[in-house]
């Protein structure tokens, strides 16, 4: 399971965070703890959580509420997202046209000094393997993770094209993606998007 982190001020913004280490604002610490009854009730074996503020502070609930203890990784930050960070689409568009069209096109790479989709996906897909490889078959293993990021390592589990990742659509904080990854193969997305408010 790809559970996306609560609020923050700057989600709430719609300002890019990318490795900025923004906490979660009272909107998103309420997510994390409604959420985090929901996770614990599907009686996960492993938790693992990008060491970024925002994702950390979410698994504290789902720690709470399981009893396990978050394994901190940085393979599951969200996107490096270079000269984007802090600025609105607004501010980035006005600062930066030709970077702001290719973003819009679709591509992450256009941006300088941003961390392309090849290199998120070489660090988060291997990531989210060896996390499934800490569990039984069957069990369920949770990574806190990031909306960008996840969704690419979503499509790259699934075994999609990378540009077919944007079908899926933006996860909302404290949303969850769960998938059946078997070893070795490519995995079955059970649901996209769900949380105590979407069963």
């Amino acid at each position: 399971m790809l559970l996306r982190h609560g609020r923050t001020a700057w989600n709430a913004e719609h300002r890019a965070q990318g490795h900025a280490d923004v906490e979660l604002d009272d909107v998103g610490h309420t997510q994390a703890a409604t959420v985090a009854p929901y996770v614990a009730r599907l009686e996960p074996e492993a938790l693992w959580s990008s060491d970024l503020a925002r994702a950390r502070q979410t698994a504290a609930y789902v720690e709470k509420e399981t009893g396990l203890v978050a394994r901190l990784d940085p393979r599951l930050r969200e996107y490096d997202v270079g000269e984007r960070t802090g600025l609105t689409v607004a501010e980035f568009a006005a600062a930066h046209p030709e970077e702001h069209a290719a973003w819009l096109g679709g591509s992450y790479d256009a941006v300088r000094g941003a961390e392309g989709t090849a290199d998120v996906l070489a660090r988060i897909v291997p990531a989210c393997r060896e996390l499934v490889a800490t569990v039984a078959p069957g069990a369920t293993a949770v990574a806190v993770t990031h909306g960008a990021a996840l969704r690419v390592a979503t499509a790259a589990l699934l075994g999609w094209p990378v540009e077919h990742g944007r079908s899926l659509g933006v996860l909302d904080n404290c949303a969850m993606a769960v998938l059946d990854v078997p070893a070795g193969g490519a995995a079955r997305l059970r649901s996209w998007n769900v949380g105590p408010d979407q069963p």
